[in-house]
């Protein structure tokens, strides 16, 4: 697709999921999270064309932090560039404006979120998980010719809200964590039913408000839509699509409580799908990246009683078939 159809496109579902929805929806109680100040001013004047990339810079400077983070970023594995960058401008124009803007974003998220604590959520576990859910979208978007850098930003953003939301909310949702194994459904449909809105809804509204990119926007808003991305002749090969895959893998609340079989089962209908080589990938890129975030609960950890339990039913299929056709 297109890129100006493309920008079209986000901006059509946005306006067919957001219409009339608010953040006024939420208890007025929430303490929602605000981006750092350079972020905001950063994503505010990136947006002027006259806008030099020493202005940006800094922006950025500010914030001590940020930058820190940034120039890690830019020097690490993860990126693999030839050359270090020994200051923000250098950084920045390393990078690229766009890439620069979903790092920015998603670091800046995850600072406001971490400052934060969660009754229910253990925030090390969280970040890791979130970060996996990323790595293995990157490959997913790999694998459809979606953006990657989207698809990154979109997957760690994904369930941003969900530690001030389990906090603030605790009790509603430690009934869900309680009684998960009888109601075996969508933490979205949980929280519709609860609350009268989901925390991909709430999410999208926020980054809509803050002006974050369409596509990031639309990754949050669609990322419990699942497989069925897949069937869309719009949204198959996209970004937004590779997030709702990624939004299959395990975490700590349990979120889709079949997304691994769902996975398993997308392997045998797409042979370039392959869970078990993905899963091994992210743990080792993870590893590799150097970028600050402990690998405590590899990915393949946790997914691999659910292969080896498919592979063994898989090989029992085989077996008895074999047997029934050499009779």
């Amino acid at each position: 697709m297109e890129p100006r159809a493309q920008a079209t496109l986000w901006q059509e579902l946005i306006q067919q999921h957001l219409a009339g929805q608010t953040i006024s929806v939420l208890p007025p109680t929430l303490k929602l999270p605000a981006l750092p100040l350079a972020v905001t001013q950063f994503l505010e004047k990136s947006r002027r064309p006259d806008t030099s990339l020493k202005e940006l810079s800094r922006i950025i400077e500010t914030d001590s932090g940020l930058t820190l983070e940034l120039l890690r970023y830019v020097n690490s594995a993860f990126i693999g560039l030839r050359h270090k960058a020994n200051t923000v401008q250098q950084a920045l124009s390393l990078l690229g404006q766009r890439q620069s803007t979903t790092f920015l974003i998603t670091t800046g998220m995850e600072a406001a979120v971490r400052a934060r604590k969660s009754k229910l959520i253990n925030q090390g576990c969280f970040w890791n998980a979130c970060l996996q859910k990323a790595l293995f979208a990157r490959e997913v978007a790999k694998l459809i010719g979606a953006d990657q850098d989207m698809a990154f930003a979109g997957a760690m953003l994904q369930d941003f809200l969900l530690p001030i939301l389990t906090n603030d909310l605790f009790e509603d949702y430690l009934g869900f964590v309680e009684r998960r194994q009888e109601q075996p459904q969508l933490i979205t449909q949980f929280e519709q039913a609860a609350f009268g809105w989901d925390h991909a809804l709430a999410g999208a509204c926020l980054a809509h408000r803050w002006y974050l990119p369409d596509e990031i926007v639309c990754c949050v808003l669609m990322h419990h839509h699942g497989l069925r991305l897949l069937a869309d002749a719009q949204l198959c090969r996209s970004s937004v699509a590779a997030v709702a895959i990624s939004s299959l893998l395990p975490d700590q609340l349990r979120q889709n409580y079949s997304g691994l079989e769902q996975l398993l089962l997308l392997e045998q209908k797409w042979p370039a799908f392959n869970l078990d080589e993905l899963v091994n990938r992210v743990d080792q890129i993870h590893e590799e990246s150097g970028l600050g975030v402990r690998n405590d609960f590899p990915l393949a950890r946790r997914c691999k009683p659910a292969i080896d339990r498919h592979h063994e039913i898989c090989d029992g299929m085989l077996h008895t078939e074999a047997s029934a056709i050499s009779a």
